[in-house]
């Protein structure tokens, strides 16, 4: 039964209480995090085992169960929230319905969340969590004491939901099936609109239309800022009531940033508003997409009335999130970088600032497609993403939410075939331990390691690390 959270979210005398099923993934653990800051009393359930960021709740008395059974779900439920993945027949969810405990997804729960806050929600194909994570910083090192539920941990801190005491909400909003359409955002942001999550759109056009819809549920006292340079995203703003502020490089843009200069620690670049000038940051992050990622977020806490000095403050200082380029560690004088890239444009974006920071050392690529739909339809464009690095080695694909047999490994084997047609060394490897193995034999002091994708492919690097303690 799903339902409202009225009930729950409007008697501010009650602690409420909740359940969550899925709580290890990204997004539920954001949102754990930011109800225990709310002072909620809290559950989980997962069949992956507590990572650190569910035990550092378990001090505030959370309970973790790991498996799903209906004796999982406490008496005192006030509700249930599910992820994604947990589908009607989970244990805990016919629990839920017997006892007519309200069931509601994670983006019903976001949006009854924002609907008593304003509401800043993050949108587009790439750059959601970094430019999230962004606003969130900006927000919070200006004093603006925001709430914020990001898709993936920050790297200073650990975390990547935030409770907050003001009336901010920044939400990453993610268009896979239709979940952003939940949210009630007073303000948003389109970074960039593309083909992509073809289990939920079948073609470019019904992405748009998705994306036309939420710009649409804005208010006209809204501001939605879009990607000046993205095709597909201006025309998801077409007849909209909220007031449209843009950014990118396009000489039309509101908002481009210039004179950009890469050093070792970072990139410095000058932000002109309306071609006046207007500020400079220093980014203590690589790559152009991340200026344009910071571009967006400076933009959006400028229309909330953040002070210049204050925003590029907060870019200066920002850390980046987990699994965006970072750098793990080192093995055998071998750097590790893991990432979560899984389209062509992130993949081609990473390598490119891994050749632009690393200069001439080899590049080694370890990627895992994400899902046999998303790998067929861009085989193409996943082909020519890799050019930039020396040696590609391509594992079977990660096949989320799909019913597969042979084709993980058979589209995987297809891939590299086609990177190696674009003149690019590259082989399919079948399992974890032949990667470790010709990692082990092939790489060299000075190389550097990139793991790549949104699976389980950086247990590389943990099993490399873990080989050396």
């Amino acid at each position: 039964m799903d339902g409202q959270p009225v009930n729950v979210l409007a008697d501010e005398h009650k602690v409420p209480t909740a359940h969550l099923v899925g709580v290890c993934g990204a997004g539920m653990k954001a949102l754990a995090e930011l109800l225990d800051g709310l002072g909620w009393r809290l559950s989980g359930s997962d069949l992956q085992a507590s990572g650190p960021s569910i035990t550092a709740l378990g001090q505030h008395g959370f309970r973790f169960f790991q498996g799903h059974t209906a004796e999982n779900l406490p008496a005192d439920a006030d509700c249930l929230v599910y992820s994604p993945a947990i589908r009607p027949g989970n244990a805990e969810r016919m629990e839920a319905a017997r006892r007519a405990i309200p069931e509601w997804s994670y983006s019903q729960m976001i949006g009854q969340l924002m609907g008593t806050r304003t509401g800043i929600g993050v949108s587009g194909t790439h750059g959601k969590s970094t430019t999230t994570a962004m606003v969130g910083w900006i927000l919070s090192v200006a004093g603006f004491d925001p709430a914020v539920l990001v898709g993936a941990e920050l790297c200073d801190g650990g975390h990547s939901g935030r409770a907050g005491q003001s009336g901010l909400l920044v939400v990453e909003s993610c268009e896979f099936n239709h979940s952003f359409l939940d949210f009630q955002p007073t303000h948003a942001a389109i970074l960039n609109v593309e083909p992509d999550h073809f289990d939920c759109y079948a073609d470019l056009p019904s992405l748009v239309r998705a994306f036309r819809e939420f710009a649409r549920r804005l208010p006209a006292r809204g501001v939605l800022l879009v990607n000046r340079d993205c095709a597909a995203a201006m025309d998801s703003v077409r007849d909209v009531s909220a007031r449209i502020v843009t950014f990118g490089n396009h000489a039309e843009s509101d908002w481009q940033a210039h004179e950009l200069t890469d050093g070792p620690d970072g990139i410095r670049f000058a932000i002109r508003r309306r071609e006046e000038p207007w500020g400079a940051v220093t980014l203590r992050l690589h790559g152009r997409h991340n200026v344009q990622n910071a571009l967006a977020a400076a933009a959006m806490c400028a229309e909330l009335e953040v002070r210049p000095d204050d925003i590029c403050a907060g870019l200066s200082s920002f850390g980046g999130v987990r699994r965006r380029f970072e750098v793990v560690g080192e093995w055998q004088k071998v750097t590790l970088i893991d990432d979560y890239a899984h389209h062509p444009t992130a993949i081609r974006a990473t390598l490119e600032t891994a050749r632009q920071v690393y200069g001439d050392r080899r590049i080694w690529c370890v990627f895992q497609p994400h899902q046999v739909s998303r790998t067929v339809a861009l085989m193409d464009d996943f082909a020519s993403s890799f050019a930039s690095a020396d040696e590609v080695l391509i594992a079977p694909a990660f096949a989320a939410r799909e019913r597969v047999q042979d084709e993980p490994a058979q589209v995987s084997r297809e891939l590299a075939r086609r990177i190696a047609g674009q003149g690019v060394s590259s082989r399919f490897t079948e399992s974890l331990d032949q990667i470790l193995t010709t990692v082990d034999d092939a790489t060299r002091p000075g190389d550097v390691l990139i793991a790549m994708g949104a699976g389980d492919i950086d247990r590389i690097h943990h099993e490399l690390t873990r080989r050396i303690r």
